[in-house]
């Protein structure tokens, strides 16, 4: 049943509401993905703060019409357009739908990125498959703690591997009295 012009004037509130609020916002070609399938990605985003929606491209080139973006028309789109918000972490959902494709060979046929916005930026479906290989912002700090702290650990080594020394002359020099 098509929808009343009411419900689509909802529809865009909505989606300008979500565009205003996401840090991130990925689009990807769906068509092919089954029902339970979108089911199980949509609960994946929601524990990441992130939502998964499945928008016509007149309603979403309407919502991103007002924002201006160079390069990015929803109507180019081939097939099914999923929206995918990110509010928190800029490339979890990313993330999120790339390692959901990559657990199975069939999937990554049935779904793909065609683009996204970044930093108020249009972004290739390329750059948004690079951004999902990228390190999350945990792992990126872990990194930086640990990089931080190699130095002081070597100097600490260094100092005790000199009392160890010491303590070995000492222990053989006590072997030797006795």
């Amino acid at each position: 049943m098509p929808k009343t012009k009411l419900k689509k004037q909802e529809i865009l509130r909505d989606l300008n509401a979500k565009f205003g609020a996401a840090k991130s916002v990925f689009f990807a070609n769906f068509n092919a993905l089954g029902v339970k399938d979108n089911e199980a990605l949509r609960s994946q985003l929601r524990s990441e703060n992130s939502e998964y929606l499945a928008v016509k491209k007149t309603l979403l080139s309407l919502a991103i019409k007002d924002m201006k973006i160079d390069g990015l028309n929803p109507r180019d789109f081939d097939g099914q357009i999923a929206a995918i918000f990110g509010y928190e972490d800029e490339v979890i959902s990313a993330k999120i739908i790339d390692k959901y494709l990559k657990s199975d060979k069939e999937k990554k046929e049935k779904m793909h990125f065609v683009g996204g916005i970044l930093e108020n930026k249009y972004i290739t479906g390329a750059e948004v498959e690079a951004l999902a290989m990228l390190p999350s912002k945990q792992e990126l700090y872990a990194k930086l703690v640990g990089s931080m702290n190699a130095p002081v650990s070597g100097f600490v080594n260094v100092l005790a591997g000199n009392l160890r020394g010491l303590v070995r002359v000492l222990s053989a020099i006590s072997e030797k009295n006795a």
